[in-house]
């Protein structure tokens, strides 16, 4: 059986959330913006949420 690894929190800046509100406001794809930050989807979008905005192109 397979371990997993041991999420590692990681408090989000005011830099960053800066750069994803940017990010929102140039609809830039969710998977570009998780390799740059160096965080997962599911993390970005949760923010995004919280923040009240939104992340990627709208459908």
């Amino acid at each position: 059986m397979a371990k997993k690894k041991k999420a590692i929190r990681r408090e989000w800046t005011k830099d960053e959330i800066k750069e994803l509100k940017a990010h929102s406001k140039a609809r830039t794809p969710v998977a570009k913006i998780a390799k740059m930050t160096k965080r997962t989807e599911g993390a970005l979008r949760q923010k995004a949420i919280v923040l009240g905005i939104g992340l990627g192109h709208q459908r």
